[in-house]
């Protein structure tokens, strides 16, 4: 779990926030500015970015690129716009880094999990086994020419619940930075992009908390320039013969991730840290650990189901 750390000095006039439901998440944008009126011109244009990304990528809005690709897949492939086609080729790209750890084909899943306290058994090997049957990022076709996109199986779906939002802070920070807003917050439901400093000159900072206990923090680490994203299952699991099964489901396997409680990561940009946090928890401890050691400007932190931390090599934590 993340909190942001604010100076003292941030409750004078020239920080603005403000807090609203955007992609069906909590978004806290904070600004600096000159005034409340200034602020809150740059906030609604951080608010629209997030608005067009969502409709952009949306798979529960019929008239977006994303139905549209969905609908037709198996049949023929989609010229979208280039934004989308580029997200979607970063999204191959970090699926084969992860080995297909993570992969957009995702929601062509079998909803066969419930975290809802309904479940009393788990599925069958069968049932999971069908669930996965139509997941597979080598079978989303690109091509450049074009900028066309092509599911190969009938029934594939993808979805961006891994790395829209991390993607939508992105584009509203450089959109603000465009503008000329010197510092500020895209926190978007926990996937935290900062720039700039805090008025007095000190760095942002994000305290790390462990899941099993909330109320205490066991590191502060400085986010300069740098996204933060942690995925974790501390409100969403199910437990059967004592194995805690995440509400991360591995898109390989069909079965959750088991053995941690929550994996933060730290990487220069939201979508990044967004997709790798979700792979890190599929990939389990040691190999996501080593994956992520592999990758320059990348750090993370991980928590296992008994409450013990692991760390790539470049994190130091700082004690409170």
């Amino acid at each position: 779990m993340l909190v942001l750390l604010i100076g003292l000095q941030l409750q004078a006039q020239e920080i603005h926030k403000r807090t609203l439901k955007l992609m069906g998440s909590r978004f806290e944008i904070t600004v600096t500015a000159e005034n409340p009126e200034k602020a809150n011109q740059y906030i609604d244009t951080a608010v629209s970015e997030i608005q067009r990304i969502e409709r952009l990528i949306s798979s529960w809005d019929p008239a977006s690129q994303t139905s549209e690709i969905n609908r037709n897949a198996g049949i023929k492939p989609v010229v979208v716009d280039p934004e989308l086609y580029n997200l979607i080729s970063r999204a191959l790209k970090i699926s084969e880094i992860t080995d297909g750890a993570f992969d957009i084909s995702y929601a062509s899943m079998d909803k066969i999990w419930k975290f809802d306290g309904s479940m009393s058994s788990m599925p069958s090997e069968e049932a999971i086994r069908n669930s996965v049957s139509k997941v597979g990022y080598q079978n989303i076709i690109l091509d450049p020419e074009d900028h066309s996109v092509f599911l190969k199986k009938e029934g594939m779906k993808i979805g961006f619940g891994a790395i829209g939002k991390g993607y939508a802070a992105d584009k509203a920070k450089d959109l603000l930075r465009s503008q000329g807003v010197t510092a500020g917050i895209i926190n978007a439901s926990g996937d935290m992009n900062t720039w700039g400093t805090q008025p007095n000159g000190d760095t942002w900072k994000v305290a790390i908390t462990n899941p099993l206990n909330k109320e205490h923090a066991f590191a502060l680490l400085p986010l300069e320039d740098r996204a933060v994203v942690t995925s974790g299952d501390y409100e969403k699991f199910v437990k059967f013969n004592g194995v805690r099964y995440s509400h991360i489901i591995n898109p390989k396997t069909g079965y959750p991730a088991t053995g941690i409680i929550s994996a933060t990561v730290f990487a220069p940009k939201a979508e990044l840290a967004d997709a790798l946090a979700t792979s890190v928890f599929v990939m389990g401890i040691e190999t996501g650990i080593d994956r992520i050691n592999q990758l320059p400007g990348i750090d993370c932190i991980i928590v296992d189901t008994n409450g013990k931390v692991h760390t790539s090599k470049n994190i130091k934590l700082d004690s409170l």
